[in-house]
């Protein structure tokens, strides 16, 4: 009878995880899928939020966290993009680098050795880094340019590390060693790395093909 009686509480508590994972999943891909496509910094700020929940409650998760970072370096993207021409405006974009760090460290404690995580760190300095380029260049450009590397060398078939390559190259003017050539060649590497390319699991990171695809659409043969 004790035997019956525990293979009925194994079962249960079986049944209770699955179900668990299986809300952890569904809520999971609804809001990545909301981030891939959002525009608005306000609804990425309530996704980061939506995404530090998920990480809270399962405690033992790192992507839940990691999407809070992107969400939190998306929201500043746009915020950049929109004040590019009005630097007093990009004060706006320390707190969300704060944020953004705050969260990929909670993520890394749950990963270790992860490119992914470097990635977001090299977008989390680049984001502190558009405050005051002038300024901030030498310890905010070096900071991501550090860890791009990192997240080179841990998996150097991660296309994203070629996605954020090219865009430094396409944004950085000619004289301070930008190129719109050199930035094709890195967005056509990308693609190829997309396409052999295979995320661990479906909520793995698996964003920047539509990325690399635009800013080649930008660029004239």
């Amino acid at each position: 009878m004790k035997k019956i009686i525990l293979s009925i509480l194994l079962f249960a508590c079986t049944i209770a995880l699955f179900a668990q994972s299986e809300k952890y999943k569904s809520a999971m891909k609804d809001k990545i899928a909301a981030l891939d496509t959002t525009r608005d910094v306000t609804t990425l700020k309530d996704l980061s939020a939506s995404f530090e929940r998920i990480g809270d409650a399962e405690k033992t998760q790192w992507l839940p966290y990691y999407y809070a970072a992107l969400a939190q370096v998306n929201a500043g993207n746009l915020i950049y993009v929109s004040n590019v021409s009005n630097p007093a405006e990009l004060k706006n974009l320390d707190p969300l680098a704060d944020k953004a760090d705050q969260m990929i460290g909670k993520a890394e404690t749950l990963t270790k050795d992860n490119s992914e995580i470097y990635a977001v760190k090299k977008m989390i300095g680049s984001l502190r880094m558009m405050v005051d380029p002038m300024n901030r260049y030498a310890t905010y450009g070096a900071k991501a340019q550090e860890s791009l590397e990192t997240a080179r060398k841990l998996n150097p078939e991660n296309p994203r590390i070629y996605l954020l390559e090219g865009q430094d190259k396409y944004f950085t003017p000619e004289q301070y060693g930008g190129s719109k050539a050199e930035a094709k060649k890195l967005f056509e590497e990308a693609l190829k790395r997309f396409d052999s390319f295979k995320p661990a699991t479906d909520l793995d990171p698996n964003w920047g093909r539509t990325t690399a695809q635009y800013f080649l659409s930008q660029i004239k043969s």
